[in-house]
């Protein structure tokens, strides 16, 4: 099995081709869940992804022929990335097979790298065998995303890091796609310190790792926003480590992924993807699981497409109150709106869109219903902007 030895024989590798990254306390995170919150800034990477780590380590030990004849890599972006960057930094041809459904803003950084990127099949394992059958016709050495012991070992050099930084740290929070982070982090951690607590984090729609594990059969879902760890299956390695070293699974689902990405953009100032934000997306939603221990959760990356981002983004100022639907009803005569809108104004709310509804509607032929979208402050907030606009002899409500 693969252990400390191996990973501190990738951490040597790595020096000066990858950032230690910084493990430092979230104050403010740390107050809200209530234990001591450090956070494994990956993001940070140049490809903005812990993943760089083990294509670098593996890249490091190809052999001539094998430097010469190029690699083959399947990927939905940020293992694409690592691949990509490290084999135009040593001079390798390099070839990402990537599912269709895959992110433009990955593909197209895949491809700034200098990858001869091919998009194939709906799911990474149609990803996975097509990239297998190329590396058969072309010659090519095929680097596996997390299944490798070089790669498990290069990701685990971020568990020595946050140990060399934090050696206080109770637990370590991960997020698990096929299990090649937590497999690395974990054994690394537990050789440096047996005591410490692992705690992996897979999304509710993929839970291979979390069936494997605990011998469950919870439905696999299509998508999710964190579609880094949007894995069919486990590694038949990463499986074995996993069970070896980590204590526990545990389930977030989309609004926990959703929450985390906001709560990290607004609290920390920086861009975590879906996959990257499930360590606090677990830490948010169990907090009992975690309270008073010195816990670290590695921000695994921050390629996010920006759309997506507005969208979160925008869902997140509405579950915040921040952000809400209002309906008012009114009589269908000159001036009502411009009282409805002063009304508004005066409670301090900004109006970011109104609809008027006359013709699909039960009220009677002069009434007229006009939605607004607010901008607020809060929940206390629209409910005082509420009662302003009842005091002043309106029907308002919010709208969920």
């Amino acid at each position: 099995m693969l252990g400390l030895p191996e990973i501190r024989q990738a951490a040597v590798r790595l020096q000066g081709q990858v950032l230690n990254t910084p493990c430092v306390e979230s104050k403010t995170l740390s107050e809200i869940a209530g234990c001591q919150v450090f956070l494994k800034f990956e993001n940070l990477q140049f490809t903005a992804s812990f993943k760089e780590r083990g294509a670098c380590n593996k890249l490091a030990q190809l052999s001539d022929e094998e430097r010469r004849r190029g690699v083959i890599a399947m990927s939905a972006g940020n293992h694409a990335q690592g691949v990509a960057y490290h084999a135009q930094r040593l001079g390798l041809r390099a070839v990402i097979v990537m599912p269709r459904f895959t992110p433009g803003v990955k593909v197209e950084r895949t491809r700034s790298f200098g990858a001869e990127v091919v998009l194939h099949g709906d799911t990474l394992e149609e990803a996975s065998t097509h990239a297998r059958t190329l590396a058969q016709e072309q010659d090519l050495t095929f680097v596996h995303p997390y299944d490798d012991a070089d790669i498990i070992a290069g990701q685990g050099t971020v568990g020595i890091e946050m140990m060399e930084a934090v050696p206080q740290l109770d637990m370590l929070v991960v997020a698990v796609g096929g299990g090649g982070l937590i497999a690395g982090v974990a054994a690394a951690a537990k050789a440096l310190k047996p005591s410490i607590q692992v705690v992996g984090v897979q999304a509710l729609r993929f839970p291979n790792m979390f069936n494997a594990v605990k011998h469950s059969m919870l439905p696999q879902g299509a998508s999710t926003i964190a579609e880094g760890i949007a894995v069919g299956r486990p590694g038949t390695l990463t499986h074995q480590l996993v069970e070896r070293y980590v204590d526990d699974l545990v389930l977030v689902d989309e609004g926990d992924l959703e929450a985390a990405i906001v709560t990290l953009l607004d609290i920390e100032k920086t861009l975590v993807e879906g996959a990257g934000a499930a360590p606090l997306a677990a830490l948010m939603k169990e907090p009992a699981r975690f309270a008073g221990r010195k816990v670290g959760l590695v921000l695994g990356g921050g390629n996010i497409d920006p759309m997506l981002l507005a969208a979160i983004i925008q869902r997140g100022l509405v579950r915040a109150g921040r952000l809400t639907r209002v309906r008012v009803c009114a009589r269908d005569v000159p001036g009502s709106l411009a009282r409805i809108t002063a009304v508004v104004g005066e409670a301090g709310a900004n109006i970011d869109e109104v609809h008027h509804q006359r013709a699909f509607t039960a009220l009677a032929a002069q009434n007229v219903e006009i939605e607004f979208v607010l901008q607020t402050r809060g929940r206390s907030h629209i409910e005082a902007v509420l009662q302003a606009l009842r005091a002043a002899g309106f029907e308002a409500e919010e709208q969920r």
